[in-house]
């Protein structure tokens, strides 16, 4: 059996006397719809978000695409028959 310094009783039994000092919260039931217009308030206010944030992610975007795009285009001149005589004067 547990000490005198204990709060939790033996298994099972209930003759113990109500703890003090345990402190329980509940919620309002009117308060439990966590998700109550959460498509709603995204539908204006996080498009007004996102649409803010389009400068700072464009032009990254931008950027790296066309950088993408030149290399993949210069690649493939490079390999090409063209590219090997402007690059090389002949072709093997």
């Amino acid at each position: 059996m547990p000490g005198p310094k204990t709060f939790s009783p033996w298994w099972g039994d209930t003759s113990m006397q109500k703890q003090r000092g345990v402190i329980t919260y509940t919620v309002s039931p009117f308060k439990q719809r966590a998700s109550k217009g959460i498509f709603q308030g995204w539908l204006f206010n996080g498009y007004k978000r996102l649409a803010g944030q389009i400068p700072y992610w464009i032009v990254p975007f931008s950027l790296g695409y066309g950088i993408y795009t030149w290399a993949k285009s210069r690649d493939a001149w490079q390999n090409s028959k063209a590219g090997h005589i402007a690059l090389h004067g002949d072709h093997h």
